[in-house]
């Protein structure tokens, strides 16, 4: 028997012919009509046009294949943050980071934001105190010397509340991370030197920039230094402040690293980023500490480089030693850095050193007295009052292109080969094969 609920012969064929029509219908839509719109000519023209490839003009932000991440650094647009990092943004939607999903994040923003309206309210009030003791008699205030110690006191003490205002923000960590907001003009030569940092005029930018260069890179130098015993063969002991950066042609040099001598003929370029705010005056010198003397059976120290004058902000510190000015900035020109066959690694040491007050120092008078042999780095310090605040340094040994190098530079010496003297040993430790027997 047939069941009572099931739908009759007719039913169904209206059915069908329902479904039939519908599907007529789409497949109408579906097709492109005779007449051409405006809109339907711009999405023909969209259509056409094929996107760039993503191997042409590589994203920054998304790009995770080697070849193309070092494209991009000598193009001078390095990529943004890890790797891993990147890989990741490919497969995420496009949230801006302030509006992330997360109730957690979004009431800690909150909390975040009331804590920085705080510290603004008090960076205004430190700012009025400093205005009215300007404005103060130095009479009423116990001198002149004790104002100017008080607007000193009270200017680090705006500058720290500038950095608690933004230490905390989320934002100002992402852009510092990405390098975004950066005021840095980056010269196309300089693109292995750069490393992805925020707006360099703002306080929190540089004491983040310090403080990721002390976790690491500062411990390396400083074990450097006191391994190789540049500190205080060189200079007595002092902190290295700024990161100095180091760079032959197209490669970045590590603190330490051989370097041939055809790489090191031509001059260096540095970066000398700044962890403070305003301009300074400092003298470069390059210092051979490992010059063998045969005379005294010892070493000498030679300066391979020395220049003066040489102006470096937290926008802009970076240093071409070649294009500096021969008139008014370079006392000693570049020698390359060499060793003679048979001698130990030469230490070659890059110091930043600061003029006093940023007073310009006499090219004409300082020329006079130094040279490149013989050249001892503290008597120049004495006599032109100089502070060291950041060095790097690189070695140098025979190679195959060293001869060449000091023929080409004017160097004589390239036929010597330097051999160590053999001791005797004294009678009683001398070996007897016959009281072996």
């Amino acid at each position: 028997m047939r069941p009572q609920n099931a739908p009759s012969k007719g039913a169904l064929q209206c059915l069908r012919s329902l479904i039939a029509i519908s599907k007529v219908e789409r497949s109408c839509q579906s097709t492109r009509p005779f007449a051409t719109s405006a809109a339907s000519r711009d999405q023909a023209q969209t259509e056409a046009t094929p996107k760039q490839s993503f191997y042409r003009s590589p994203d920054p932000a998304t790009v995770f294949v080697p070849r193309l991440e070092r494209r991009l650094t000598r193009a001078g647009t390095p990529p943004i943050g890890s790797r891993r990092r990147r890989v990741a943004l490919q497969g995420t939607s496009n949230v801006p980071f302030e509006q992330l999903p997360y109730q957690c994040f979004q009431e800690a923003r909150k909390i975040l934001l009331a804590d920085r309206e705080e510290k603004l309210k008090q960076i205004e009030v430190e700012r009025a105190r400093i205005a009215r003791l300007k404005e103060a008699d130095p009479e009423l205030s116990g001198g002149e010397l004790r104002k100017q110690n008080r607007l000193r006191s009270m200017s680090m003490t705006l500058e720290k509340l500038k950095i608690l205002a933004d230490i905390n923000d989320p934002m100002v960590k992402k852009r510092f991370e990405d390098g975004l907001g950066r005021a840095l003009v980056l010269p196309r030569d300089f693109a292995l030197l750069t490393i992805r940092t925020g707006d360099m005029n703002k306080p929190i930018y540089r004491y983040l920039a310090d403080r990721r260069w002390r976790e690491y890179r500062r411990r390396v130098l400083v074990q450097r230094l006191t391994q190789m015993k540049i500190i205080p063969d060189v200079v007595p002991n002092f902190e290295p402040t700024a990161d100095v950066k180091l760079a032959f042609g197209s490669r970045n040099i590590r603190p330490g690293d051989f370097v041939d001598s055809t790489v090191s003929e031509n001059s260096c370029r540095l970066s000398v980023p700044l962890f403070e705010r305003g301009t300074r005056l400092v003298t470069i010198a390059v210092v051979d500490s490992d010059v063998p003397n045969i005379e005294k059976d010892g070493f000498d120290y030679r300066c391979h480089f020395l220049a003066s004058n040489i102006p470096i902000t937290p926008t802009s510190p970076f240093i071409n030693l070649a294009k500096l000015s021969a008139d008014s900035q370079i006392l000693l020109p570049w020698l390359p850095p060499f060793a003679q066959k048979g001698s130990p690694y030469h230490r070659i040491s890059i110091f930043v050193l600061q003029q006093k007050d940023n007073i310009p120092i006499d090219i004409n008078v300082a020329k006079q007295k130094v040279q490149h042999d013989n050249f001892i780095l503290r008597s120049f310090m004495t006599r032109h009052m100089l502070k060291p605040f950041g060095v790097t340094l690189f070695r140098n040994k025979w190679d195959e292109g060293t001869a060449g190098v000091m023929m080409r530079a004017g160097v004589p010496g390239a036929d010597i080969e330097l051999k160590r003297i053999k001791v005797e040993p004294l009678p009683y430790r001398r070996r007897n094969p016959a009281s072996f027997r």
